[in-house]
């Protein structure tokens, strides 16, 4: 039997205890299990995560070699096995090999030259900027300007990543042409839907009369001669490298529209605060190290107690697209069917991340998390400070709807009426931010990474690599230069009653 084996099976064999309970038994339960970096408060103590299971999950973590492949990570090694690449979003944290961290911040400097040179108006009175690509090339700088950039005023941001027509009509039907900078971020810059999009920018530009609209283009991309070949100028391009996934690349030349819109002092205040959880990650032993711990709850409920989804509240309206990016980095990274070395997976890898904004979700979806058959594991967001004009009874309101739902979850109500009744011993984590900043939202986020990370390490897998997503594209591909004799009958009789 192998070491990581035998520790799966000892977690296996760990007594199940109720959440009430672990309170009762283990008196210093809050305080191991409620731990502070960077500014934010990880609570883990309603999760089933006992000491002994704890002391297991570390063994299963030694057994897999965890110290070992988190070196690889930071030292720069190839760990994305399967494309021969390393992983190193850390080093444009300044977190890596120097040689990658040197590099990163080459890049860095030319992005900030080139929002230098927007400010000084060489393209020209610059208000809006219309950023196109798709998944971590939009999701990233998506949610930064969504939390952090309400109150900037410094540009109008849009960021299209869907094909849909309307999304990016919306956007015409609200922005100057003749003030607009198109950013196109695509890391191969072949990408169908963005380049597409981007087209269809220049072609609104062209209508509109704006001379020359590829010069009012930017190129974020890992393939800066595909830009070339595009048509854009290469002054124009801001590279990044190619080791830097998709999924893990807000911290690049692909976070330059939040970096225009919030300044690049904000710019530099997120990659500090992702520095900080990289430093922690790093250093902290298994009992404290918060990306760590929290897959080990990821684990527990997911293998040892069969949860097939995992929910995530921001009780903030500033969070309200995290969720979506973390579908993308947690379902992307982990939703594997083999191993790093190709065999196959003998349990379930990825949840499914789901989740909305609190309070709204209170009145949708919550009847099933407290009443309902299915185990969800819930984690809640929330930030100490508010950030608007409104007097403290919405933020009192919305804090305490956050924590009660925790504390309802866990401890349930049974009333004689089984209608009413509430099963509770339900699992909670919360995230309390002292105050939602560039700081602190950038540790948020490589705390979600290395806890993807952590949790493929327990698993073997490669959490680098994404070949799921190639089939259906390269079928849409065949549909528009084979035609549809090969497909299946459903598939056919759809094509020719929308397409003809």
């Amino acid at each position: 039997m192998t070491e990581a084996k035998a520790a799966w099976n000892a977690l296996r064999d760990t007594p199940a205890t109720s959440l009430t309970e672990l309170f009762t038994n283990e008196p210093d339960r809050l305080s191991r299990l409620s731990m502070e970096e960077a500014g934010i408060l990880f609570d883990f103590s309603k999760t089933h995560l006992s000491a002994a299971l704890i002391d297991r999950f570390a063994a299963l973590a030694e057994a897999n070699d965890f110290a070992g492949r988190r070196d690889a990570l930071f030292a720069g090694a190839v760990v994305n096995v399967t494309e021969g690449r390393a992983a190193e979003h850390p080093a444009e944290r300044g977190q890596g090999a120097p040689d990658s961290v040197a590099r990163a911040r080459g890049f860095h400097a030319r992005m900030r030259g080139m929002i230098d040179a927007i400010e000084a108006e060489v393209f020209g009175p610059i208000r809006h900027i219309l950023h196109v690509g798709i998944g971590g090339s939009a999701l990233g700088p998506d949610l930064l300007v969504d939390a952090l950039g309400r109150d900037a005023g410094r540009y109008d941001v849009a960021v299209v990543s869907n094909v849909d027509g309307a999304a990016l009509d919306a956007v015409f039907r609200r922005f100057d042409p003749q003030a607009t900078l198109l950013v196109v971020a695509s890391k191969t810059f072949t990408t169908t839907e963005t380049m597409l999009n981007a087209r269809s920018v220049l072609s609104w530009m062209e209508e509109d009369n704006v001379e020359d609209p590829y010069s009012r283009v930017i190129a974020l991309t890992a393939s800066p001669e595909k830009a070339v070949e595009w048509g854009i100028d290469e002054t124009r391009i801001l590279p990044f490298s190619e080791s830097v996934g998709g999924r893990y690349s807000l911290w690049s030349s692909i976070g330059f529209p939040a970096a225009l819109a919030l300044g690049w002092d904000a710019f530099e205040e997120l990659l500090e605060g992702a520095a900080a959880m990289d430093r922690h990650f790093r250093l902290a032993p298994p009992s404290t190290n918060i990306p760590l711990l929290a897959a080990f709850v990821d684990q527990y409920y997911s293998v040892l107690r069969g949860a097939e989804t995992r929910a995530v509240f921001a009780y903030d309206e500033r969070l309200r697209l995290l969720p979506a990016y973390l579908q993308q980095l947690e379902m992307e990274s982990n939703g594997k069917g083999v191993k790093a070395d190709g065999s196959p997976v003998d349990g379930p890898t990825a949840a499914i991340t789901w989740g909305g904004v609190g309070t709204d979700a209170q009145h949708a979806v919550f009847q099933l998390l407290h009443q309902g058959t299915r185990l969800v594991p819930v984690e809640f967001v929330a930030a100490i400070e508010p950030d608007h004009v409104l007097d403290d009874a919405h933020h009192r309101t919305l804090l305490v709807n956050c924590f009660a739902q925790g504390a309802a979850l866990m401890a349930g109500r049974d009333n004689g009426d089984p209608a009413r009744a509430y099963p509770g011993d339900r699992p909670s984590t919360t995230i309390l931010l002292d105050r939602l900043d560039a700081r602190r939202l950038g540790a948020l986020i490589a705390f979600y990474e290395h806890r993807t990370f952590a949790n493929a390490v327990m698993l073997g897998i490669n959490p680098f690599d994404q070949f799921g997503v190639e089939l259906g594209k390269e079928i849409a591909k065949s549909i528009e230069s084979e035609g549809t004799e090969r497909f299946d009958p459903s598939t056919r009789a759809l094509i020719a009653r929308a397409l003809g």
